[in-house]
């Protein structure tokens, strides 16, 4: 980041570049799926909807949802963190770089989710961490909570394969 560079400026690179990485993902906007970002953190935000309920009875969050929320999250986390020096350097400037030119996502290798307690119905919330990125390979840890980032009701571990830098979106 070049110090002349005004803040605002870089912040709506940041935002269009996260912004860019979500439309590579469709499922995101079934999910209804949003992120906060202060920085470099990223915070996923599930908000609650009525087709999210699996167990109408207890009700509870379907647990494909809750899976499918986690693994979006680290995908997310590890492509910002991925790209992150290319964006702050302005050498990805995702306001100007259509979203298929950005590099591909991560794949999924294995993605291990540790459900501890019933998802209730209202918003949700996750973080993801890159435990390991090299440059084919990368392991994340996230979890998920709604009223309390103490209490989790879910947690989750994925492996997965890096697009090499110059990889572009396949469609």
């Amino acid at each position: 980041m070049a110090n002349s560079e005004p803040m605002q400026l870089v912040e709506q690179r940041r935002d269009a570049a996260l912004a860019a990485l979500m439309q590579g993902v469709p499922y995101i906007r079934f999910l209804g799926i949003e992120f906060d970002r202060h920085g470099a953190e990223l915070t996923g935000v599930l908000r609650f909807d009525d087709k999210l309920i699996g167990n109408p009875f207890l009700p509870a969050l379907h647990g494909g949802v809750t899976s499918a929320f986690l693994e979006v999250t680290s995908i997310i986390t590890l492509s910002m963190a991925h790209l992150w020096e290319r964006i702050e350097s302005g050498e990805i400037d995702a306001k100007s770089v259509p979203p298929e030119n950005l590099p591909n996502l991560p794949k999924t290798i294995d993605f291990t989710v540790d459900y501890l307690r019933s998802g209730r119905p209202r918003d949700a919330y996750a973080r993801a961490t890159v435990a390991r990125a090299g440059r084919r390979y990368a392991s994340v840890q996230s979890t998920a909570w709604q009223d309390n980032q103490d209490k989790p009701f879910a947690q989750a571990s994925g492996h997965f394969l890096m697009p090499a830098l110059g990889d572009a979106h396949d469609g």
